[in-house]
Parts: C-alpha cells; sequence; structure tokens
C-alpha cells in the first residue's frame, strides 16, 4: 500500500495576537510617544506662518508647483536639495546610533508602524475588550453583536485611515484650501489617489497586518544585528535568575519566573521573551512593565526582564556589579556616530545661514561659439539665470570683470540692471563684446568674472565663464 506525503508548506498559517491591557512605566512612555508624534502629523499643516503678502503663510509646506520646501523661517529651493540630502544622511545616522546603543528602541516606540497599530489595539480594546474577550469573539459564532462589534471597530480604523491620509496630502498645498476643495471635488485627482493609498495601506498594515510587517516586510530586523554589539541595550530575560520555572505552591528551588505568561499576553508581535533574543521583538519594553508588576504581586524584585546588555549578563552570572548604563552607550562606535551626525548637522546649519539671496547660472551660447560685428568687433553670447531668494523685488546690475578689454550690455534692458521678482528667477540674454583693436590684449580663451549686485542690499554672487575669438586690428 502506498501512501501519500502532504506538501511542505512554504508559509506558516498567521496566529492572530491579541495583546493584553498593561500599566507601567513604559506603557507611560508609548502613550507619551504616541501622542506628541501623531499630534506633530496631524497638527503640524494647520500651524501658519507669515512670510508676506507674495508667499504661502503655511509653516511646513513642500510646494511642489514652485519647487520649494518651506519649513517655519526656512525656505529650501530646488539647487539646495543638498540641504535634504544632509537631513536624510543624519536620520540614517541617528537610527545607526540608537540602534548601537539601545537596540530597536525606534522600532519600539517611533516607528510609524508601531504607533498607528497601537493605535488601532487601543481603539480595538475599546471596543470589543480586553485580551480574553477579544480571544472568545474571535473564536465565537458571527452573530449580530459580532458584526456590530467588528464594524464599530472598522470604522473607527477607517476613519482614522482617512484622517492619516489626509493629513500627508496637506503638507503638499495649503491646508485648508485643499481641505474645501476635497470634500467639494474641486481638489486634483492625484490629491483623491493620494488619500486613498494612504488610507488603504494604513487600515490593512495597522489594523489586519500589524507585527507581520516588522516581521516580513521591513529590512531593519535584518540589518539590526550589523549594528548591535555585546554592549547595546536591549530587552531580555534573566534566565540564571527565573530558571526553573514553577507555578502554584510548589517552588523549591525553582526560579523567580512563576510561568504566568504575563510577558507573552502582552507582547504586541506575540514571542516569549524567555525564548531569548529573537527577529520579531521590537524592544517596546511591555513585558517589562507586565513581568514588574507581577514580581511585585508575589514578593520578588523587579527586572526578571529588563533593558540590559549581553555584558551585563555575563557580569550577573559572576557575581559582578553591573556596568552602568552610560558606559553602555558612550563607548568608540557610539562616539563616533555622533560625531558625524553632529558635524553634519553643524555643517548644514552653517551653510543655512551663510547662504546669499541671490543665486546665479551663466551659460555659453556656443551656436555660434561667437561672431564678428561689422565694426571689427567679437561678440560672445550668454544666457544669465538670476534666482532672488528674497522676499523682495529688486533690480540687479550685471557687470564684469577682466584683465582684457571686454564690455558687457543686456539684451532688452536700457541700462546695466534687470528688475527680478521676488522668490522667483529671470533669464536675461547678456552680450559680452571686446572691442575692435583689442587683439593684443585677447587670447583665443580668455577668462572672466560675471557679477551679478542687488542694487538694494549690495549683496553679490560670481560665474567664472570664458570669452572666445581673437578680434583683429
Amino acid at each position: 500500500m502506498s501512501t501519500t506525503e502532504e506538501p511542505q508548506k512554504l508559509y506558516a498559517a498567521r496566529e492572530p495576537v491579541f495583546p493584553k491591557r498593561v500599566y507601567g512605566y513604559f506603557r507611560n512612555l508609548k502613550w507619551a510617544v504616541l501622542i506628541i508624534t501623531l499630534g506633530i502629523y496631524y497638527i503640524t499643516p494647520w500651524i501658519r506662518w507669515d512670510r508676506g503678502p507674495a508667499l504661502p503663510d503655511q509653516a511646513v509646506l513642500l510646494d511642489l508647483a514652485n519647487r520649494r520646501f518651506f519649513f517655519f523661517w526656512i525656505e529650501i529651493w530646488p539647487h539646495e536639495f543638498y540641504f535634504v540630502a544632509g537631513l536624510l544622511i543624519m536620520a540614517g545616522l541617528g537610527l545607526f546610533l540608537f540602534t548601537s546603543a539601545l537596540g530597536r528602541v525606534w522600532c519600539g516606540y517611533s516607528c510609524p508602524q508601531t504607533v498607528w497599530t497601537d493605535l488601532f489595539f487601543t481603539v480595538e480594546r475599546w471596543i470589543e475588550g480586553d485580551r480574553n474577550a477579544r480571544l472568545r469573539l474571535w473564536n465565537g459564532k458571527w452573530d449580530f453583536r459580532k458584526w456590530r462589534l467588528r464594524l464599530s471597530k472598522w470604522t473607527v480604523w477607517l476613519v482614522i485611515s482617512v484622517a492619516t491620509g489626509g493629513a500627508w496630502v496637506f503638507y503638499f498645498a495649503d491646508a485648508p484650501t485643499l481641505l474645501v476643495d476635497l470634500f467639494t471635488g474641486q481638489a486634483a485627482f492625484v490629491a483623491y489617489a493620494t488619500v486613498a493609498l494612504l488610507t488603504a495601506t494604513t487600515f490593512v498594515f495597522g489594523g489586519f497586518m500589524r507585527e507581520q510587517v516588522c516581521i516580513y516586510m521591513c529590512p531593519w530586523p535584518r540589518i539590526q544585528a550589523a549594528m548591535m554589539d555585546e554592549h547595546s541595550i536591549t530587552v531580555a530575560y534573566r534566565d540564571w535568575r527565573g530558571e526553573p520555572r514553577a507555578k502554584g505552591k510548589e517552588r523549591d528551588g525553582a526560579g523567580d519566573c512563576i510561568d504566568c505568561n504575563a510577558c507573552v499576553n502582552v507582547c504586541p508581535t506575540g514571542i516569549d521573551i524567555r525564548d531569548g533574543q529573537q527577529l520579531e521583538c521590537i524592544t517596546c519594553a511591555l513585558c517589562i512593565d507586565a513581568c514588574d508588576d507581577i514580581m511585585a504581586k508575589v514578593g520578588k524584585p523587579r527586572g526578571l526582564i529588563d533593558y540590559m546588555a549581553l555584558t551585563d549578563e555575563a557580569n550577573e552570572r559572576a557575581g559582578k556589579p553591573k556596568v552602568s548604563v552610560w558606559k553602555h552607550i558612550f563607548r568608540l562606535r557610539t562616539i563616533i556616530y555622533t560625531a558625524l551626525w553632529s558635524g553634519i548637522g553643524i555643517g548644514l546649519v552653517f551653510l543655512l545661514f551663510v547662504r546669499a539671496d541671490i543665486d546665479m547660472t551663466v551659460a555659453p551660447v556656443r551656436n555660434p561659439q561667437f561672431v564678428t560685428l561689422s565694426d571689427g568687433s567679437i561678440r560672445n553670447t550668454y544666457d544669465v539665470r538670476i534666482r532672488n531668494m528674497s522676499h523682495d523685488d529688486s533690480d540687479f546690475a550685471i557687470s564684469l570683470v577682466s584683465d582684457a578689454p571686454l564690455e558687457v550690455t543686456l539684451e532688452g534692458q536700457p541700462g546695466q540692471s534687470v528688475n527680478v521678482a521676488l522668490n522667483s528667477t529671470h533669464l536675461q540674454r547678456v552680450y559680452v563684446t571686446a572691442p575692435a583693436g583689442s587683439a593684443p590684449a585677447l587670447a583665443e580663451r580668455t577668462d572672466f568674472r560675471l557679477w551679478v549686485e542687488d542694487e538694494a542690499t549690495t549683496h553679490r554672487a560670481f560665474r567664472d565663464t570664458t570669452f572666445f575669438g581673437r578680434a583683429t586690428q
């Protein structure tokens, strides 16, 4: 008789996680982070900042139409993208710094997936009850009560998701105006598409996928190992103190762990921290609060589950005193990360304060490379783009400096200056001429410097370029 074996499954079925409500220091810390981060995200687009009548008054605005970024008193132009690149590098270094010092503290407290999932868990507990009630509801039949509770929960989730998607698009346009346009059907299609996409992802990721995003979709759990070492502080279980486990009164020779599973029941990813370090652990520290509460009730010292480093484990097993937390944090690796992070930040601040209100580019017109006029003079043509980054219309004088006898004239302008509106750019065609009879002072290529000066503020900018051609006697 032949038997057929079932094919091995590549993926295990998801076990739903129903975290229990917990109280304690780290839970309060997570509440504070949640309120602050969500408050910043939802409120920031509505903060006003007066920049004058010709500029938007939204404090934080990514003005894609005009290719500018406003952040309170700071205005970033497209050619200043290095500021954005610098901030991204600082964010990466900051993530490396915090991970090497405190493990996945970003994942446990500030990651958007963590924050919104925590908010959705709160809504779920508020409507369906705590862990045991939600388990009974999950295993129960689909009667009227179950449909009512599920629809109520999904409705609140959907409202939060819509608010999340709506808040995001408000960063790219004037928030009050866009809000009216969204409700009256006058907003652009891309605004509705963005809101719909972010609503769907928030609803699905925060409400249904939850820990699966952290375990399977996020690359950071797989990268963090390179950022951590034996001095990195992370959530760990003191198994040398807790083992062997024992329940009830049979505790002769047993450790402090009473195997109550309180740490497992509060974990948002559904793991048992007593099994050691695991990829799924986001170091939210809720298991610490749960375990400390149980230890207090059974009269045992707190800290069976705690923030600690691997070196602490070795020291405690050997009966040595625990190393100071600050010695774990301030070590060579974290000091290097901090120095790099600070250096980039100081450099960006310096560049921000020394940047000029004028920016210019010079593009020689090389078709033809030069022309010889009827009087024997030689003329080159240049396109000069002037960007007025001040908040006032200004007249800009254009001049040149050269050892050769060169003259500059402006196309369409009666004099040597051109008016440029505030926060705008102007393309000006400029002619540079070598008069007849200047051949002894000219080479085939003559370098010179073109200057632009704000006549009101005397701020100046320059670009070096080249004059081509040889004048004839």
